[in-house]
């Protein structure tokens, strides 16, 4: 009885090149697949994209491990996940070309202070969701950034304006003229 139940853990029911190839393969598909998704995808997560992961998961879950659902199965196959995924990690550090190909590159999506609405709509970015990424950077409203990029991982950063010379030297003279009236009106009293 204990040796079937441990015969049931942890002896595969599947040969082990399988059991390497599977995860290797789903992987490769996810990697394909999320690329091809858009950058939204992988950092601006709504609640319907995570249900989607979430399910997408579970589906590929089957096709890791097969009809073996032993212990040792499940170790292998997440080894092999780790391991691809450590390989490639470590051979795009070097290989920026292909970094690139794999990630993409980042997007321009608020150049010189105009929302590229185009970009927006390919990387499926309503302008309600641009509006609360530059809140969270500490931006009141759109108008006060020069340029936003959005990068290959769906991280956007937002450059704000600068005040232009004539908009400084305009505040620096209403600061004269304050602090003028505020002498006049103490020489009045």
């Amino acid at each position: 009885m204990l040796q079937h139940v441990f015969g049931d853990m942890f002896v595969l029911a599947v040969p082990v090149v399988e059991k390497i190839l599977r995860p290797i393969l789903v992987y490769v598909f996810l990697i394909v697949a999320l690329r091809l998704s858009g950058k939204r995808a992988l950092a601006q997560l709504n609640p319907f994209d995570l249900v989607v992961l979430l399910t997408l998961s579970n589906t590929v879950q089957n096709a890791i491990i097969g009809t073996d659902d032993s212990v040792t199965g499940g170790v292998i196959g997440a080894a092999t996940l780790l391991g691809v995924n450590h390989l490639v990690v470590k051979y795009l550090y070097g290989h920026e070309n292909v970094e690139r190909f794999v990630e993409g590159d980042p997007d321009v999506i608020i150049d010189k202070g105009v929302v590229l609405t185009s970009c927006l709509n390919r990387e499926l970015i309503t302008m309600a969701e641009l509006q609360a990424a530059a809140h969270k950077q500490g931006f009141d409203s759109l108008e006060e950034i020069e340029r936003a990029v959005i990068d290959p991982s769906g991280a956007i950063f937002f450059t704000g304006r600068k005040p232009t010379s004539d908009t400084t030297r305009h505040g620096e003279i209403l600061d004269r003229l304050d602090r003028l009236t505020a002498q006049v009106a103490q020489l009045r009293s």
